[in-house]
């Protein structure tokens, strides 16, 4: 009499292990391959800065990333393509949509031409407008030195007006890596000694003995690291809501931040403007390899979306946040000089104890209601042996536009008394204190 067999306990079991270890395996290589992909793309920035050498890289290791565990889990060849392809593609098409889009933001055009352009020592090409004096013109020309870093005018304002009508030669020029002056391929070198260089060379340039700086915000701490290193240049400053003195100084202390006067509608401006998976991927870039990042995310493209988030920003910086800002320069700001420049500034050597010893006049002003930490103004108060501080009511860090009457007349008052001596007009804050 014929008898059944029963199959052993090892064959029923193994199409349950196969079972188990597909559906484990299978979803884990469709989620590690695109982990690979961003693994392999940052891991390529550390030792190149070409784009397509990264994602050549991301591809193999998505490729890799993905069909190990499914073969692993399947043991089918046919099955392993079919997925990885699948994975491939959406995770390429996602790739290609998202960070290899550029961002699209309006190039802001300039209200005025400039005059010309100094091609420099230094290498630095920097487009600059000229206020002729009128008259005769006086022996010490004013520069005009712009903040940010790497956020220029873009024109003649009233004041560089009324210093022409009083003599002056006055000059004005985008800084490096900002407004219509070159960009540089490596943005690691923005540097604040490299921008204290480009104004000696323009001081060459321009045929003067000594200068008279006026420097607001950034461009105030600009002139006090050139008057550190070139004492003899310098005639007098006027340094309008400066920025910090050295940085090191201020590192964990509340330097004051206009991100923080942001009103709600401003902050989801903001947030709509950096959600972009393009942003995101050059925010990792730049911790991996600045230069990577630079090539994925180039100043033509960054330029124009850091002038809209200036823009969005820019009514923080006065006494009233939620009231628009009329009449914003147009000029394409520097973000990598912005950037790089200010990094840069933890890292220079303390300029104080040169500062000590000058005798230049400086004047600093300061908006009685200007983000800044008013222990920033005091302190180049306290360093310059020869300065006058000076309180501008109802003004923030951007005195010119809130008070442009007051803040006229504490420059010209205070470079009058350069030729004769006479003191210099006080404005209304200064009566009321």
């Amino acid at each position: 009499m014929a008898t059944t067999q029963l199959p052993s306990t090892t064959e029923q079991v193994a199409p349950g292990r196969h079972l188990l270890r597909a559906i484990l395996l299978t979803p884990l290589g469709i989620a590690l391959g695109p982990v690979s992909a961003i693994a392999a793309f940052l891991a390529t920035a550390t030792v190149t800065d070409r784009i397509p050498l990264l994602v050549a890289a991301a591809l193999a290791a998505l490729i890799v990333g993905c069909a190990l565990p499914v073969y692993a889990g399947v043991r089918r060849r046919s099955v392993t393509v079919l997925v990885t392809a699948v994975v491939t593609l959406l995770a390429s098409s996602a790739a290609f949509l998202t960070v290899f889009q550029p961002v699209d933001e309006t190039v802001p055009q300039p209200h005025s031409r400039p005059t010309g352009y100094w091609n420099l020592p230094t290498g630095s090409r920097l487009a600059y407008s000229l206020q002729r004096a009128h008259g005769t013109p006086r022996a010490t020309p004013v520069i005009v030195l712009h903040g940010g870093p790497g956020t220029p005018g873009d024109g003649p304002d009233p004041v560089e007006r009324a210093l022409a009508a009083r003599g002056y030669d006055v000059y004005s020029y985008d800084q490096l890596g900002s407004g219509r002056s070159n960009r540089l391929a490596d943005p690691t070198g923005y540097t604040v000694a490299r921008q204290v260089a480009d104004l000696e060379a323009v001081r060459r340039r321009i045929g003067a003995d000594r200068v008279v700086l006026l420097g607001a915000s950034w461009g105030a701490t600009l002139a006090a690291e050139y008057l550190a290193a070139h004492p003899g240049r310098v005639a007098r400053m006027v340094l309008t809501s400066p920025g910090v003195l050295w940085a090191p100084a201020w590192q964990g202390r509340d330097e004051g931040d206009i991100w923080d006067r942001l009103t709600p509608a401003q902050e989801r401006r903001i947030d709509a403007l950096e959600a972009s998976p393009r942003l995101a991927a050059w925010s990792l870039l730049m911790d991996a390899n600045p230069k990577a990042a630079h090539a994925l995310v180039p100043d033509s493209e960054f330029d124009p979306v850091f002038a809209k988030l200036l823009a969005i920003a820019a009514p923080a910086a006065t006494c009233h946040p939620e009231r628009p800002l009329k009449n914003l320069p147009a000029s394409l700001p520097g973000f990598y000089s912005n950037q790089f420049t200010t990094e840069d500034q933890l890292t220079v050597p303390d300029p104080r104890p040169a500062l000590r010893r000058t005798r230049v006049p400086v004047l600093v002003l300061r908006g009685a209601c200007d983000y800044k930490n008013p222990g920033i103004a005091r302190e180049y108060d306290e360093v310059l042996p020869n300065s006058t501080l000076r309180t501008i009511a109802d003004a923030g860090h951007i005195i010119d536009a809130e008070q442009p009457e007051l803040y006229r007349r504490a420059v010209t008052g205070f470079l009058d008394t350069e030729q004769d001596g006479r003191a210099p007009d006080r404005t209304e804050s200064d009566r009321q204190r």
